[in-house]
């Protein structure tokens, strides 16, 4: 995305909204059970048409017990599963565009990080899956929670806002793991619009962190320049 104006920015958020919607709405009116491949029903994100989800009781301990959940898989409605988990994921991509076309227009002017703006479209991805795999299963919680800690993941932020977009990406892809993506929807609509709005005012204004913007692109210019 090129240098645009906050205007531009809402236009363009007003249209990709209006058309996202749109297009579910006709989706679920000519095909009511498209909704069941969709995750907006909420409560048990995989309870697709076809799938049988068992629950046993598994000993933790002497006085816990954890519900493990087993999905029933069968030639039959591995399409189902396939189609439920692809549009879950894909979902998650749609809504989370707006939310890097704004990152990426509000921080034109600061030289966001190219590499930075993929993370924020990839991750709700990751974290979605990460919720499919882990629902209700208490051992399988710790058992990532040790993964994370074994890969101590860190990620250096330029700026506290850049640390805003991060969380809206995982709310996004938890959302969309709990199939509750309706409320990812609304809050990204109501996060991008926000933003491009408090953008076109300036709110916040500062002279002195503008002073501090226009030193670091004149160094990003000498830099590109050599």
């Amino acid at each position: 995305m090129g240098i645009i104006t906050p205007a531009q920015l809402i236009g363009r958020l007003v249209a990709y909204f209006a058309l996202l919607v749109a297009t579910i709405v006709i989706l679920v009116s000519v095909n009511s059970e498209a909704l069941n491949y969709l995750p907006f029903g909420g409560t048990d994100a995989l309870a697709v048409p076809g799938i049988e989800i068992t629950e046993t009781s598994v000993r933790m301990d002497r006085d816990a017990l954890d519900a493990q959940r087993q999905i029933m898989v069968t030639p039959k409605n591995l399409g189902s599963l396939i189609l439920f988990l692809a549009t879950t994921l894909v979902t998650t991509i749609l809504v989370m565009l707006p939310i890097t076309w704004t990152y990426s227009a509000t921080r034109f002017e600061a030289g966001p990080s190219k590499v930075f703006v993929r993370a924020l479209l990839l991750m709700p991805i990751c974290a979605t899956t990460v919720v499919l795999l882990i629902q209700d299963s208490l051992a399988l919680a710790f058992g990532l929670a040790a993964l994370v800690a074994a890969v101590r993941f860190r990620v250096a932020l330029a700026e506290a806002i850049d640390g805003i977009y991060i969380f809206a990406a995982i709310c996004v892809g938890l959302a969309g793991g709990i199939g509750y993506m309706g409320v990812a929807l609304v809050m990204a609509i109501i996060f991008t619009l926000t933003n491009a709005i408090l953008w076109q005012i300036d709110y916040g204004k500062n002279p002195i962190d503008d002073a501090r913007q226009e030193a670091k692109a004149a160094k990003l210019a000498a830099r590109t320049a050599e």
